[in-house]
């Protein structure tokens, strides 16, 4: 049971190719990592899969169910996908409390208002924000506002989760304790998680499974702790050496 990306194409306009024949597997039920530095592709490449841009080629899909194949000219709009997502800025509704943030995905699809009070109830003590539904998000810590937009993509019951840079803008305290609040979060509903990261401390400290991306080609991928231990290139060795 894998998510399974095959001959992954895309370029800028221009010609500059960001992804170039991508070809990997992610274990399901896994938390999986793209890491890498900035302009490597891996923000794109999980906007691809979110749905939120599209490949020039390849296919990606999860188990038998095809989310893109553009050898047939065939892309799952997003909404179809079932695939929460966490932006780096939170994307936070300012004008809405925490309870009406996290239950707008629910409220678009027309859910039944009994149907979204006990959902938004449930993930409101799973990610440990019971208590604070009515505080705006002025009133939030930077954690705080994070575990809302977690919530927000939990609430669907998603696929996937999706994470973009979620740690990038917390201190470094708040930050740890976040790593392992994510991993519990994935763990207690059994989710396939992909986060996008250019800090091999967040790759290590959340990832089963690691990708490590540079120019749109794959350096080496697999357990973060193996890739620790036996670097593929001086490109690898340069990312992980401050923890070797």
């Amino acid at each position: 049971m894998t998510l399974k990306f095959e001959h992954i194409d895309k370029s800028f306009q221009g010609g500059k190719k960001i992804l170039d024949d991508l070809n990997f597997q992610l274990p399901l039920g896994a938390f999986s990592g793209l890491l890498g530095p900035s302009g490597c592709g891996k923000t794109t490449l999980l906007r691809i899969l979110a749905g939120l841009d599209v490949a020039d080629r390849g296919k990606i899909s999860l188990n038998e169910e095809v989310l893109v194949d553009m050898n047939r000219n065939f892309y799952l709009k997003p909404e179809k996908r079932n695939i929460g997502m966490v932006f780096q800025s939170y994307a936070v509704w300012p004008h809405m409390d925490v309870f009406e943030n996290i239950a707008f995905p629910l409220r678009i699809r027309r859910r039944p208002q009994l149907e979204v009070k006990t959902e938004v109830d449930k993930i409101l003590k799973a990610v440990r924000l019971d208590g604070l539904e009515k505080r705006m998000p002025y009133e939030l810590s930077g954690g705080q506002q994070q575990r809302v937009a977690l919530a927000r993509a939990l609430v669907q019951r998603p696929k996937l989760l999706l994470l973009d840079e979620p740690l990038s803008n917390l201190d470094a305290a708040l930050r740890e304790n976040m790593r392992q609040e994510l991993r519990d979060i994935q763990k207690f509903f059994g989710l396939t998680a992909v986060i996008v990261t250019h800090d091999w401390a967040d790759a290590r400290g959340l990832c089963d499974h690691l990708v490590v991306l540079n120019e749109g080609h794959i350096e080496q991928e697999g357990n973060p702790d193996a890739i620790l231990a036996n670097p593929s290139s001086s490109f690898v060795r340069q990312l992980t050496k401050v923890h070797a």
